[in-house]
């Protein structure tokens, strides 16, 4: 217990230095995008009084590194800015949209999980068969599909040719109304509250995008999950297992799985750090209102304290994320030991 308090107590400092040195980037790199987000802000006709006065009010007018300290000082009592375009606190805008980005990912990793573990099994139990080739075709192409380009394929069959989908436009359909807010996951809301109206119109909503990102980061997991199963089932011990007579179920399942768990847990931390960062492009093909779409406008209008708070929101994810994921190691295999 006392060697876990040391490692989580280490991971804590490590990552705060990761963050600062996360901010320190994001400040920077908003500071010399092109474009200025004062004459963003007032528009292409504004006055050079005016413009004079947006800068002052933003901090613009300031040396570069008075803005960084007052940033700084802001973040040090919570205060993450205040997004220009919503008139309301960048946390504030950020904890509004992170379940719906939560929720697609959520879904996205669950069908990934599922698709990835049986085909990388599959294929890795039946090596250099019909079988094992179609799945590796099926990952090649997961990971060569660019996503935008999936993800408006299932708007114009699914959608647009067949009918079977919802509209491609925020997380229920117009006239009805969200559930009771409980998670902000609107689909356990729906259940948990017993709205049946809402979630289908939910489920309708989060199927085509969840599909979209399930098969493209499926690819990786697959990959992986066919590889580490290879090499478990070559091993010693599994070819003991089997010259004893214990039933291939069991080698599989218990004595393969779990040890080629830790490169499979650490591709599924990957994965769902990429979803929660990388699904941008989903969200605005498929006007999903989560941290995704609010980062691509807050881009396009020159936001630079929506930017920071989303790149800042991120980072800590990963990095809460990677503690996780290392904490799960030895719990999986006891042999190793964190300190």
């Amino acid at each position: 217990m006392i060697s876990l308090r040391r490692y989580v107590a280490r991971r804590m400092v490590l990552a705060v230095v990761t963050l600062l040195g996360v901010i320190v980037a994001v400040f920077i790199l908003t500071r010399i995008l092109p474009g200025n987000p004062a004459a963003v802000r007032a528009g292409p006709y504004a006055t050079a009084e005016r413009l004079a006065q947006l800068e002052k009010e933003m901090g613009l007018d300031k040396p570069l590194s008075v803005q960084f300290w007052d940033y700084l000082f802001k973040l040090g009592h919570g205060d993450m800015g205040r997004s220009w375009r919503t008139g309301q606190p960048v946390s504030k805008d950020l904890l509004q949209r992170l379940p719906a980005t939560l929720e697609l990912a959520v879904v996205a990793m669950v069908l990934a999980v599922i698709v990835g573990h049986v085909l990388g099994l599959l294929a890795a139990i039946n090596q250099n068969s019909l079988l094992d080739q179609a799945v590796r075709i099926f990952a090649i192409l997961g990971a060569s599909t660019a996503i935008f380009w999936l993800a408006l394929v299932f708007i114009y069959f699914f959608y647009y040719r067949l009918g079977w989908a919802a509209a491609p436009l925020d997380r229920l359909d117009v006239g009805i109304a969200p559930p009771t807010r409980l998670t902000g996951f609107y689909t356990l809301d729906s259940l948990l509250t017993g709205n049946w109206l809402s979630l289908r119109s939910s489920l309708g909503h989060l199927t085509l995008p969840a599909l979209a990102l399930g098969f493209i980061v499926s690819a990786p997991i697959i990959k992986i999950v066919r590889a580490a199963m290879l090499d478990v089932l070559h091993s010693d011990f599994i070819r003991t297992a089997r010259t004893i007579g214990v039933p291939p179920r069991q080698i599989i399942l218990r004595d393969g799985l779990r040890n080629a768990m830790i490169p499979i847990l650490t591709t599924i931390g990957i994965v769902f750090g990429y979803l929660m960062a990388g699904n941008v492009l989903v969200e605005r093909i498929f006007a999903w209102p989560g941290m995704g779409y609010y980062a691509w406008d807050a881009l396009n209008n020159k936001d630079v304290e929506a930017i920071q708070g989303f790149v800042l929101l991120i980072g800590t994810l990963y990095v809460l994320l990677n503690l996780v994921v290392d904490l799960l190691y030895s719990v999986i295999d006891p042999r190793i030991r964190l300190g």
